[in-house]
């Protein structure tokens, strides 16, 4: 069992597929790091990238919910604005549709 546990090490895969156990043990090997058993993998993760010197990777920032809100009423107000110009329903139907879409980004932010 040893043997495929080697395995796995030299193949240098990336410290996000590694499992909180495996984690763990590479904290623990170092011994810069306290507290290694009441992590959770994501501490775990940027203690282990400080040790080993990596960087954080750079996360999409997404939208924060004020922000999508406000996109939400600015569409709204378009959408009134070419109502009452007398736009076709098909330019209607478009703008409703990307107004429900960003509506679904508020709940899942």
């Amino acid at each position: 069992m040893a043997g495929k546990k080697e395995q796995k090490e030299k193949k240098d895969r990336p410290l996000e597929t590694w499992t909180v156990k495996e984690l763990r043990e590479e904290a623990l090997k170092s011994g810069e790091i306290r507290g290694a058993h009441g992590m959770n993998k994501e501490e775990l993760l940027s203690a282990v990238r400080e040790i080993k010197g990596i960087p954080e990777p750079e996360t999409k920032k997404s939208e924060g919910i004020r922000e999508l809100k406000a996109k939400v009423q600015e569409m709204r107000s378009k959408r009134d604005q070419e109502r009452e110009e007398g736009a076709s329903r098909s330019r209607l139907n478009v703008l409703r549709k990307k107004i429900a879409k960003v509506k679904r980004q508020t709940r899942t932010s």
